[in-house]
């Protein structure tokens, strides 16, 4: 009988090492690096926005800084833990129609477009 227990040793590849984070396929085409990706959804929290709510942004020219979209993830969160659907978020002279399921901003308005504007099929409102 034999008492021994035979480990093999693991195959190792000859040949030139691959590097980190080269594309593994050729004709791969460019795209945004994932890091990018995680830090920009990170900072927005996951919140997305819309075509129609990009235009506005540029058309008024609001321009969102990380601590302004920081600040619309966290009443998008606490409009989502009071179950709303679509929220109004009031900030800085800013607001904001939010899909809050969908965590998309559907429409941006400025301080000078607030005037006299009415604002439809929402269920709740967060003034921050």
């Amino acid at each position: 009988m034999v008492d021994k227990i035979f480990y093999p040793q693991p195959i190792v590849p000859v040949g030139p090492s691959k590097e980190i984070g080269k594309p593994q396929r050729s004709g791969q085409i460019s795209q945004t690096p994932f890091k990018e990706v995680l830090e920009s959804q990170i900072a927005a929290g996951g919140i997305k926005f819309s075509a129609h709510a990009e235009a506005r942004l540029a058309s008024r020219n609001i321009q969102l800084t990380p601590a302004e979209l920081a600040k619309l993830s966290v009443a998008v969160e606490q409009a989502a833990q009071k179950g709303s659907r679509d929220s109004l978020i009031m900030m800085d002279k800013m607001a904001f129609v939010v899909s809050v399921k969908n965590k998309t901003v559907v429409t941006a308005v400025d301080d000078a477009s607030m005037k006299e504007h009415v604002f439809t099929n929402i269920d709740s409102a967060v003034i921050i």
